[in-house]
C-alpha cells in the first residue's frame, strides 16, 4: 500500500469532499416527513447537519423549541405554514426561514402537493435525535407510505427528545373507547 493510501484511509471523514447524487442518500421517515440526510455532523466536524425533507399534505411537526441548535429552512417546493413564537409565515417555494434556537416553532403543508425542504441545523446533532425516533425508509421513493403519528413514535419521542435538548407539545396519545 502506498503512503497516499494510507494517509487517506487515516483521514477523517470531514476532510473529504461528499457529492450525494439526487435520489440517495440515507433517508428516514417520520410523522409525514421522508428526510434524506445530506450530510452528517460526522462529516462537517460538527459543524452543521443538512437534510432534505419530502413533506406530505398535511405533515410537518408539532410545536417544539431547541435549545442546542439554530435551524435554517429553504423551500424548494410547495406551501407551508410556519408557526414561529406568535408569527405565523406562509412559506412558498423559494422563501428561507432562519429559526434561532430557544424560539419555539412548528410547520405544516397546507397544500395538496408535497412540499420539499431543505434544513440545516447548526451546530450538527440533531441527526441522531431523527436515527432515534425515525423509521428507516428503505426502498419507498415518495411520501404515500410516509407513517403518521402513533402511539410508538410518541414513546420514541418522549423517551428522546430530552437528550437532544427537545421540547416537543406532543398530540395526546389515543385511548380505547
Amino acid at each position: 500500500m502506498s503512503s497516499q493510501n494510507q494517509t487517506m484511509e487515516i483521514r477523517s471523514s470531514q476532510d473529504q469532499p461528499k457529492f450525494v447524487p439526487a435520489g440517495t442518500g440515507r433517508a428516514l421517515f417520520g410523522p409525514g416527513t421522508r428526510m434524506t440526510f445530506l450530510i452528517t455532523g460526522e462529516e462537517t466536524g460538527g459543524a452543521f447537519f443538512m437534510s432534505e425533507s419530502l413533506i406530505a399534505p398535511g405533515g410537518g411537526p408539532p410545536p417544539h423549541v431547541h435549545s442546542r441548535e439554530d435551524e435554517s429552512f429553504y423551500l424548494q417546493q410547495g406551501t407551508l405554514v410556519i408557526r414561529v413564537g406568535d408569527q405565523v409565515l406562509n412559506a412558498s417555494a423559494g422563501d428561507f426561514v432562519y429559526l434561532p434556537r430557544g424560539i419555539a416553532h412548528s410547520f405544516r403543508n397546507v397544500s395538496n402537493e408535497t412540499a420539499r425542504l431543505l434544513s440545516v441545523s447548526t451546530p450538527a446533532g440533531l441527526e441522531h435525535y431523527f436515527e432515534e425516533v425515525f423509521l428507516p425508509a428503505d426502498d419507498i421513493a415518495d411520501t404515500a407510505g410516509i407513517p403518521q403519528i402513533d402511539d410508538a413514535m410518541i414513546a420514541r419521542v418522549i423517551q428522546a427528545s430530552p437528550k437532544y435538548g427537545l421540547e416537543l407539545s406532543l398530540p395526546t396519545p389515543r385511548t380505547a373507547e
